[in-house]
């Protein structure tokens, strides 16, 4: 079978809600396809409907979003003191509890079609961490997992010393993915002294920058993410 073909999008600095309505609107035309094939009787084989894939890439101004299942009580600011900070905040329906966008951290919005891969989360999820541990290797980092924590690690098994470099959540609807990871690439960690993160208490929050000692060239980051998404969910981004 031939690799998936996946549209690769970069948005740039991008405001958090018009990002996550450009991910509605893709995630919505994927699902109208699949509603009709189905109301038509032709959606007996997901590789012959025209979904497509694609892989967003991004930065927001400074924003807090909370996941579906989050605690607004991770949420260690009021709505006044968010306003003085110059600091949005988001709802969402994502997965996961809060976190921070920011300036200088790489956000990845996978909009795939679970169906063309395999319909299931667990493995998805696993293979986004698998690209950033992948990614952050290249620059002498060891990513890991945390059992029952989504997301890439430094350091999980030593108590006091861990630390998260990337953070996951994500919606399906109908097995069509959204929202996605945030890599702490050159990020201004001092935001997230304003939250308890992914509801996690007394865990720390680093980046590449933090953990190598100097800036990482973005671009170059970027390219090595879409590398490695190429390599682990054997795509071919265009």
């Amino acid at each position: 079978m031939s690799q998936q073909q996946v549209i690769c999008k970069d948005l740039g600095l991008i405001e958090y809600k018009s990002a996550w309505d450009f991910q509605e609107n893709l995630l919505s035309d994927n699902v109208k396809i699949k509603t009709s094939a189905r109301l038509e009787g032709n959606d007996s084989n997901p590789f012959l409907l025209p979904t497509r894939h694609y892989l967003l890439f991004c930065e927001h101004p400074a924003v807090y979003t909370l996941g579906k299942s989050g605690n607004m009580d991770n949420v260690l600011l009021s709505d006044e003191e968010l306003q003085e900070k110059g600091i949005s905040f988001f709802r969402t329906n994502r997965g996961g509890d809060i976190t921070f966008h920011g300036p200088h951290q790489i956000v990845g919005y996978p909009i795939f079609d679970l169906e063309k891969f395999s319909t299931d989360i667990g493995k998805y999820l696993r293979n986004i961490e698998e690209v950033i541990i992948q990614t952050i290797a290249e620059f002498g980092i060891k990513g890991e997992r945390s059992e029952g924590e989504t997301g890439v690690w430094i350091d999980h098994g030593l108590p006091g010393k861990e630390r998260k470099i990337c953070a996951i959540g994500v919606r399906c609807s109908r097995w069509i993915t959204m929202h996605g990871f945030a890599l702490n690439a050159n990020t201004d960690l001092r935001y997230f002294d304003n939250i308890i993160p992914c509801g996690i208490q007394n865990k720390q929050v680093t980046s590449i920058e933090k953990e190598i000692g100097n800036k990482v060239n973005l671009e170059i980051l970027k390219q090595k993410i879409k590398t490695n998404f190429e390599k682990i969910f054997e795509i071919q981004l265009i």
